[in-house]
């Protein structure tokens, strides 16, 4: 039999105080990655050991008999029916605070304990190591040994959206507690850091997207007004790199090669500030960057671009707010069928309308002089002026769509997806079925013009929804019918 060598670690234990349960999480979670960054350190300097090093994710798991008597507003905090709940956890220390929220309400809603302790989910060495930077696990044949005969290595059946897409089929009798597994989570924060070359860290709970770098220069311009107010609550900016900042004189690195996605993060100590994200054009690095995001479960994001209008008598700079979507983007379809409706939320449409009127200072029917709302159109062919006319607009035409772009409804159906509230403010910037394509020297005139009001509606939007009670935010309309019990 091989000798499989793994941490000393306490037994599973029941918690009653959230805030020892998570101390338990981050106590089994250290001695799992110290034990594998060890056991690879040594393995590196003198050669494989006889057997295997192995480490386990730590577990949190709930057992109960009796239906939870709740407030039925109440869309998360609680199981379904009774039965046997768990879920895998990585990162505690990054969240500590989502935990810690998470595993209150369940033991207040169920009147029951949480159990803790290492699960039977073995951990992949090189999510161990991804926060040690002196480690780096070498390519496969790199090593002068088969690193999968001595390591765990990443493992796609536990790294998968089952859950989130609603085909998961309980394992053991064992229903699922969270959205994400421990592994699929440390996927993606290794992807996050990869395409926005911020730490996973710097991420707040209020993400704006956009398309253009007009937006991230506007940001930063905002973010140093911000530091330089000690009533706003913001205490430092971050950008690619990690390169943080509090005072708004200092300057950002410069010179280093942009990510693919870099991102922005206006920052509060309870994570209440505002991230941006320019994730460029295009569905694939919408979903790309959604789907990464998720795991960090924020409480909004919001897509602030371009788009092209599709109405007479809409004018360039006039405002869209999208309440309904037409997906055309295609890249999806296998994880939410294009049938599947994608409401518009209530709190952030009336948010986002709020701050438009505010910006603006037009209000009631005045509003309507420079927003509409209506259905956005999301397609994957930036060209699809040059296609023969009559497919695609007569299809816009039926849709009712008032506006064209290439992100929204990946990000507003992905946000549908992950139970993240999502919402559109986009700006129209040019109307290529009535001859007014985005040319040079429009653009330039229409950026100097309008990038500001537009990036200032979306954060006095997200300024407003980070007032509001999270159970209010988190609408039931996000949740399905058997729903895990975590955010």
């Amino acid at each position: 039999m091989t000798d499989i060598r793994v941490p000393d670690t306490p037994p599973a234990e029941s918690f009653t105080n959230p805030a020892a349960a998570v101390a338990r999480l981050e106590e089994l979670y250290s001695a799992a990655t110290r034990h594998l960054c060890a056991g690879f350190s040594r393995t590196m300097r003198a050669g494989p050991p006889p057997g295997r090093i192995r480490a386990f994710y730590p577990e949190i798991r709930l057992t109960t008999s009796t239906f939870a008597q709740v407030d039925t507003r109440l869309s998360f905090g609680h199981v379904s029916a009774p039965g046997c709940y768990a879920t895998t956890v990585t990162r505690p220390d990054l969240f500590r605070g989502y935990l810690t929220d998470q595993i209150g309400l369940l033991i207040r809603n169920h009147g029951q304990p949480v159990t803790i302790g290492p699960s039977t989910t073995p951990m992949p060495l090189h999510f161990a190591v991804a926060a040690q930077p002196d480690l780096v696990v070498p390519q496969d044949g790199a090593a002068g040994f088969t690193l999968r005969d001595v390591f765990d290595v990443p493992d796609l059946s536990t790294m998968d959206d089952d859950i989130v897409n609603g085909t998961h089929q309980p394992e053991n009798g064992c229903g699922p507690l969270a959205l994400f597994t421990a592994q699929r989570i440390d996927y993606s924060l290794a992807r996050l850091a990869h395409y926005t070359a911020t730490d996973p860290a710097h991420f707040q709970n209020f993400v704006l997207f956009t398309n253009y770098q007009f937006y991230v220069d506007e940001f930063e311009s905002y973010a140093r007004t911000a530091l330089a107010d000690p009533d706003s609550g913001y205490t430092s900016f971050v950008g690619p790199g990690n390169a943080e900042i509090t005072d708004p004189a200092d300057a950002l690195p410069g010179g280093q090669k942009l990510p693919q996605m870099p991102s922005y993060h206006l920052k509060r100590p309870d994570g209440g500030g505002i991230s941006l994200v320019n994730i460029g054009i295009g569905p694939s690095n919408a979903k790309t960057a959604t789907d990464h995001i998720a795991v960090l479960r924020p409480h909004a994001w919001l897509m602030v671009g371009h788009c092209a209008g599709l109405r007479n008598s809409q004018r360039l700079g006039d405002f869209v707010l999208a309440h309904a979507y037409l997906r055309e983007d295609h890249v999806l379809d296998d994880d939410l069928p294009v049938w599947t409706p994608i409401p518009a939320l209530a709190e952030v449409q009336i948010a986002l309308e709020q701050a438009v009127a505010h910006v603006t200072e037009l209000d009631g029917y005045e509003l309507k002089r420079i927003m509409r709302t209506g259905t956005v159109a999301t397609i994957d062919n930036r060209n699809w002026e040059l296609r023969d006319q009559s497919g695609p607009v007569k299809r816009l035409s039926q849709s009712r769509a008032i506006a064209l772009d290439m992100e929204s409804a990946t990000i507003a159906a992905n946000g549908y997806r992950f139970r993240v509230p999502y919402g559109t403010l986009l700006c129209v910037s040019d109307k290529p079925l009535h001859g007014e394509l985005k040319l040079p020297g429009m653009a330039s005139d229409f950026y100097t013009t309008q990038v500001t009001r537009h990036l200032r509606i979306g954060i006095r939007a997200m300024e407003t929804l980070r007032t509001m009670p999270l159970e209010r935010l988190h609408s039931r309309k996000l949740r399905s019918f058997d729903e895990p019990a975590f955010l």
